[in-house]
This record gives C-alpha cells, structure tokens and sequence, in this order.
C-alpha cells in the first residue's frame, strides 16, 4: 500500500516551486490564483528571495503548503493514496492533497494559521530544540522536571525529539538532557514555541476560522498529528486540527502506524528530504521516495 506524506516547516529552499510554475500551466494557474488569495507575489519569495524572506512563518508555511499541494495536483493519476499524513502544517497539504479541502480554503487557513503563530510568538520569549539520543521517557521526564514551560514537541523518529517552550525553561532542558547523555541539545532557529502551551492565543484564534472552514470526507484515510490515528470523518478532523496548534507531532507513532496498517511505500511530496530521512530511521524495511 502507498502512502503519501507532506513536509512541514523548515523544508523551505529558495526556488522551490519554480520547475512547477515553468514547466507546467496547472500548477502556474495555482501559483497565481495563491498570490490573489494571499494579496502578495509569495511565488516572488519562493523562487527568488532570500533564505531570510523564506523564514517568516508567514511566508514558509503557506510556500510550503503550495509546493507540496500544486505537485501532487499535477501529478494526475500518480497520486493515488492509500492514506496519507503530514507533518505538522504538511497536515494541511495532506487534506487538501485528498480532497478534505479545498485548494483555496486550505490556503486561507495555513495563512490564517501563520499570521496567528507569528503574533503568539511575539507575546513572549519562547524556542524550541533538537535532542538527540535518549529515550523519548528520558527527554519527557527532564521536560516535567524543569521550572517554566517546556515540552516535547516533535517525536521525529526513535531517538530524536524536539522539545519546545519559554527561552529560560529551554535552556534549562537542554543543560540537562546534555547531562543526561544526550549527543546534541540544539536550540533550532524557529520563530517560537510551536506546538506547545505556548501556541493558546493561536489556537483560540485558528479554532475559529476551522469551524467556519467547509471540509469533506477525504478520499482515503488521513493519519493526523495529535493520535496518530487514521480519520475520514470530517468534524473529527476539524476537532484535530485545531488540537494540534498545542499538541505534539507524533510523527514517529503516525510512521509506525500507517506501517501496521498496510503501508510499504512512502513518498514524500514537497521541498527536502527530511519525512524520507525521518521514515528510514523508522523503519529500515520501508521504500521512501520524493518529488520535488
């Protein structure tokens, strides 16, 4: 069974997407119809700006969601999913890629989504950090014990977490998980604290515009972020969606997951390579592919 798969952020690069836009009269009328929408040439930022333009989580997450959705569009009848997942703002391009969303709804609410996170980040000091080698038990302990906000944000794949939070309890995680005998605790180069307590005032905001958002029955199964379960009933999806702002990745439990159910081939749909990385170091046995 095939499985379709969706980066999140950080998979940016610049002069993603332009191949699409050049090469191909679907996926530029989408490019257009998605610089109308957002009311800016994001198409402008993506083939031509600078790493930094890119890094604006107003910026990445929706040329993110555009790269991935506009390929898998003009992949015609080679999109043919058995389920799909993505990982955290992939999420979005998974549903829209298997009909939950509309191209253009979905592109509203990764905007809507973006500007939310961007200002919640703002309210106060907040990051997030790779740990690498401990147990995921080890990383949630020294998580519990720390003063302050700061908990595990991705489970990316057995041995790597990122945890996420207020800058001092951070730091103050990260001391400890070196002490633990972490190889690496790294804080990442992120706009905040995603996927964390922190992320509150966007998720009330985000909730929001979800609820007025139409979404459909997918056509196959949609393994989402906060369980790592398999759904196609549209008001659970909604319910999930707006959860995920606050709860963890469960990428690694989602691979894991989909793997039980049936899948033996995983391909990636978007800018990089890391889901591909993320899902071998899962699973040795699993075929990982990509399109870009």
């Amino acid at each position: 069974m095939k499985a379709f798969v969706f980066p999140g952020q950080g998979a940016q690069f610049v002069g993603m997407g332009k191949d699409l836009y050049d090469n191909n009269p679907v996926a530029r009328e989408m490019f257009e119809k998605a610089n109308e929408i957002l009311g800016f040439r994001i198409t402008d930022l993506m083939f031509e700006g600078t790493d930094e333009d890119l890094k604006q989580t107003k910026v990445t997450q929706p040329a993110i969601f555009l790269h991935s959705v506009i390929l898998a569009k003009t992949l015609g009848s080679e999109f043919n999913p058995d389920m799909v997942a993505g990982h955290s703002l992939g999420e979005f391009s998974a549903l829209v890629a298997a009909g939950a969303l509309s191209f253009e709804d979905g592109l509203r609410l990764v905007s809507a989504r973006a500007q939310a996170m961007q200002k919640a980040c703002e309210l106060k000091p907040s990051t997030m950090a790779a740990v690498l080698a401990l147990p995921d038990e080890k990383v949630e302990e020294i998580c519990e014990s720390v003063d302050g906000v700061v908990v595990c944000a991705n489970y990316n794949c057995p041995g790597q977490i990122v945890i996420s939070g207020e800058e001092a309890a951070i730091d103050a995680a990260c001391a400890k998980m070196l002490e633990a005998g972490a190889k690496r605790a790294l804080k990442l180069k992120v706009g905040g604290a995603f996927h964390s307590p922190c992320m509150e005032p966007a998720r009330a905001e985000l909730a929001e515009a979800i609820s007025a958002t139409e979404i459909h029955e997918p056509i196959c199964p949609v393994y989402q972020n906060v369980d790592a379960l398999p759904h196609t009933d549209p008001a659970e999806i909604k319910a999930l969606l707006v959860a995920q702002l606050t709860a963890p990745v469960r990428w690694t439990q989602t691979v894991k997951n989909m793997i039980a159910d049936g899948a033996t081939e995983f391909v990636e749909l978007g800018p990089g390579k890391v889901l591909q990385g993320l899902v071998s170091k899962i699973d040795r046995n699993a075929t990982v592919s990509g399109r870009q």
